[in-house]
């Protein structure tokens, strides 16, 4: 009998085997402790962010009342209680909510119009090589150049008013925010950047639907710094300037109240400036970045 050989680029297969059935006991979960159990109160407060800071400006609070009757100079450092009482007063009057929205009509002009310049110039240095080498140019010129320093050119240009504030406020804006948007521009990956091209995106559409989305982080970031400079800026103007167009706002309130020795009114000017940019940053900037940058999982 011939035995026939297999090809040798032929593979012998073997027999499947019957794999043996596995049973496993079920085991006793009853040591492991509670799966999923209700958070207590204090659980719940410590995982609190809003919770977490409320307590923190209490303590600090507290703080400063103990520090402030021990130093026992009322003149020089009030307590938490007489500040209080200073802005309860002036609030009630309608001194603080006037002078807070004569701040905030010149802050929103020049915040405003920052924004508007700084969009067009990083849309244009994206869009074109000399565009980008101005905007450096310009970003590393006048960057660094702090806004408290053109006060008096600002001055001689457009006179005692509003018009004086608004133009430091777009400069204290302007550079912050084109600086951060054109940083997030050139780190948008280059794969995103082929995707938008192959779709036919040119122009302002590749600038809006492609760079804008990819590097809104960063943009937000530069919207955050250009406020809290555009912010400083008014108060230290308000209080070069002093009086802005009919009557001052609250950095002319601290002027006045330093004037006249009123330490907790200068006190309250100072709270007030800190309560709107608290305000701003936790519910507006905050608004933004919940509907945008962490729906999207580009920041936890």
């Amino acid at each position: 009998m011939s035995v026939i050989e297999a090809p040798p680029n032929m593979t012998l297969v073997s027999p499947r085997k019957a794999r043996p059935e596995i049973v496993q006991e079920p085991i006793d979960a009853s040591g492991i402790g509670e799966v999923q159990r209700q958070l207590g109160l204090w659980e719940r407060l410590s995982n609190n962010d809003a919770a977490r800071r409320v307590v923190i400006l209490i303590a600090f609070i507290i703080a400063w009342e103990l520090y402030a009757r021990w130093a026992d100079s009322p003149l020089l450092f009030p307590t938490f209680t007489e500040t209080a009482h200073a802005f309860w007063e002036d609030l009630r009057n309608g001194t603080l909510l006037d002078r807070t929205l004569t701040s905030l009509r010149p802050l929103a002009l020049g915040y405003m119009g920052g924004l508007a310049l700084a969009a067009i110039l990083t849309t244009i240095a994206v869009l074109s090589r000399i565009g980008a080498d101005v905007l450096s140019a310009f970003t590393a010129m006048f960057n660094p150049l702090p806004a408290i320093a053109i006060l008096p050119l600002s001055l001689m240009w457009f006179g005692l008013g509003t018009p004086s504030i608004v133009f430091v406020i777009v400069h204290s804006v302007l550079w912050a925010v084109a600086l951060n948007t054109l940083t997030g521009f050139r780190g948008v990956p280059e794969t995103l950047r082929l995707s938008g091209r192959n779709y036919g995106l040119r122009g302002i559409r590749y600038v809006g639907y492609v760079l804008v989305p990819a590097a809104f982080p960063a943009i937000l970031a530069g919207l955050k710094i250009g406020w809290a400079f555009a912010w400083r800026t008014l108060v230290a103007a308000e209080l070069v300037f002093g009086v802005s167009s009919r009557s001052g706002g609250l950095g002319w309130y601290v002027f006045e109240a330093r004037a006249e020795l009123d330490t907790p009114k200068v006190f309250a000017g100072l709270f007030s400036v800190i309560l709107i940019g608290l305000l701003v940053e936790s519910v507006i900037f905050r608004a933004i970045e919940y509907r945008t940058v962490q729906r999207w999982g580009m920041q936890n």
